[in-house]
């Protein structure tokens, strides 16, 4: 079934390198133009467009490289990203520059701070006001424009609260993962924030949810964003499990075996606009298995 809503921001509640295959596709109509829009057509038209949905792992995280890490960190269950992973992400933020056939307008975030980095990095790649092809990082970024894109974290994104992604040596004794918002926010680029933006999940999910409920969650929060922002065009940042369900959850009879650090699906949706409502149809998953570091097979 397709959904429906109205133009009000609600809702119901292994390494590779990205390859993006350019289409065309109907420009989205800017969602400041779309309340103009509604008041000056005739209330029989209908206009129709694409709404495309980015779903990006993050980059390579420091405890899979370094296993003594973890030992002496204050939050081991919470990993940065090592120097690769940076560029990692960098450089899959300069490939969605280039090669995607739409922008991007809105990123949601996990609060995972190996998620940040890697939203920090992309947004500096799509923000940069010269793209320098030699550029590596964000550091290589002499400058950005923040209104290109704009950034929110987004709990419903988080990490599988269960042992089955965190080990229970490492995650918190009292089961409460506890986050710094302020403090994660200014990790990314500088005007870039959101701070109109209500998150879909107020708090994070209760530790040991089920590997079910978890996969739950990332189907349900990839369908309440892009509800909430029909007109945009949106990346969200977050874990493998989560990639993984943005494929299996929207291509019938698919398993999903392998999902690389910054390994990315794209989804697209017809959206129908017609005065303050709009309707949308499901989900189609464009990208082929190893396309963009995401392995699937048939069921």
């Amino acid at each position: 079934m397709g959904r429906t809503g109205t133009l009000c921001n609600c809702f119901i509640a292994s390494f590779r390198t990205p390859i993006s295959i350019c289409r065309r596709k109907k420009p989205l109509i800017p969602w400041r133009k779309l309340n103009l829009m509604a008041a000056s057509m005739d209330p029989s038209d209908t206009k129709t467009y694409q709404q495309n949905v980015l779903v990006m792992r993050h980059g390579d995280r420091l405890d899979n490289f370094d296993p003594t890490w973890e030992k002496t960190a204050d939050r081991p269950w919470d990993p940065p990203l090592i120097q690769n992973g940076l560029h990692r992400a960098f450089g899959t933020g300069r490939e969605f520059r280039t090669r995607l056939p739409f922008p991007i307008h809105r990123v949601f975030v996990s609060p995972f701070l190996r998620c940040i980095q890697t939203a920090s990095e992309v947004v500096a790649a799509l923000c940069s006001v010269d793209d320098d092809p030699n550029a590596k990082s964000s550091n290589d970024v002499v400058a950005i424009d923040p209104s290109r894109v704009k950034v929110s974290i987004e709990y419903g994104l988080c990490e599988m609260l269960n042992k089955t992604a965190i080990r229970i040596d490492v995650a918190p004794k009292d089961g409460i993962f506890r986050f710094d918002v302020p403090q994660l926010e200014a990790l990314l680029p500088s005007g870039t924030v959101d701070p109109t933006v209500e998150p879909v999940y107020k708090e994070l999910p209760q530790w040991e949810e089920t590997v079910r409920d978890a996969r739950s969650r990332y189907e349900r929060i990839i369908k309440a964003l892009a509800d909430k922002y029909p007109s945009q065009n949106l990346l969200l940042v977050t874990h493998g499990e989560g990639v993984g369900v943005s494929v299996s959850a929207f291509k019938e009879d698919t398993n999903v075996i392998e999902v690389d650090y910054c390994a990315y699906s794209e989804l697209t949706r017809q959206v129908s606009l017609k005065n303050e409502s709009f309707s949308a149809g499901n989900f189609e998953v464009l990208t082929e298995s190893g396309q963009t570091g995401v392995t699937y097979i048939a069921e």
